[in-house]
């Protein structure tokens, strides 16, 4: 390996490294209990894992069939597919935010008729879900496809050709085969429900007890209100280790999975 390297690769750990290391320097470690036990902080991080489990429910729900769809559709198809499951990966948080709200807003696309029901989604718990859904559902779809790509289709065909009915092959030979990706994305998914921000503050709201998920209750300290700002970077501290713990999952199933 060329020695010259070893700068900019030592420069772009530091890009990387250096702001987690500031952020756990001015931790008040001292004060972590309290502030991670305040009311203001309990409520964001319960509302956070209450609405990230259940946005990773749905995308398990729906992201497993769509998977398998994209998996077994012919390439052009595969690859529109694709597309528009992986662009809510690349557009900015705050577009997808103002897209649900063009969708499901009160003069939204089925706003309106939504309205008539006597429905209002946005600035609502369900809304928080509903961000929280569109960001977090391609993780789970693109690891899923990958496990069924990878495993290919062979035991499928074996099992219909002994007689298996359609869903009776899917039930009992194509999950088993890609539970490991299930299980990768679905964690991918819950950590990316939990650290959701630009399309929740636009489509949800901000409201203590409401909509103020953890990143929000970070930003609305930050900005004079809510929480104090120990608290700020205690919940800040949590969400750092989930990240560390998902990664660390991941690096398990990865060593774990046959070669």
């Amino acid at each position: 390996m060329p020695g010259l390297l070893f700068v900019p690769a030592a420069l772009g750990a530091a890009v990387l490294v250096l702001p987690l290391a500031a952020l756990l320097l001015r931790l008040d470690w001292a004060a972590v209990p309290a502030a991670v036990t305040s009311p203001a902080a309990v409520e964001a991080l319960t509302l956070s894992l209450v609405t990230a489990a259940i946005a990773t429910a749905c995308c398990l729900v729906l992201g497993v069939p769509l998977a398998l769809v994209m998996a077994r559709a012919s390439r052009p198809a595969a690859a529109v597919l694709r597309t528009l499951v992986t662009l809510p990966l690349v557009l900015p948080p705050l577009v997808g935010g103002i897209a649900l709200l063009a969708l499901l807003g009160r003069t939204g696309l089925f706003g309106e008729s939504l309205a008539l029901l006597g429905i209002r989604i946005p600035f609502t718990t369900t809304a928080v879900v509903i961000a929280q859904l569109f960001v977090a559902l391609p993780f789970l779809v693109i690891s899923v496809e990958g496990s069924l790509r990878a495993v290919g289709t062979r035991f499928e065909a074996v099992a219909a050709g002994l007689g298996a009915r359609p869903f009776t092959v899917f039930r009992r030979v194509t999950l088993p085969l890609v539970l490991p990706g299930v299980l990768a994305g679905t964690v991918l998914c819950f950590a990316r429900a939990l650290g959701e921000f630009g399309a929740t503050a636009l489509f949800a709201g901000n409201t203590a007890g409401v909509t103020r998920t953890m990143p929000l209750a970070i930003y609305t300290a930050f900005n004079g209100a809510g929480v104090s700002e120990d608290t700020a970077i205690a919940l800040s501290l949590m969400l750092i280790a989930v990240a560390v713990a998902v990664l660390l999952v991941m690096r398990g199933w990865r060593e774990d999975a046959p070669r």
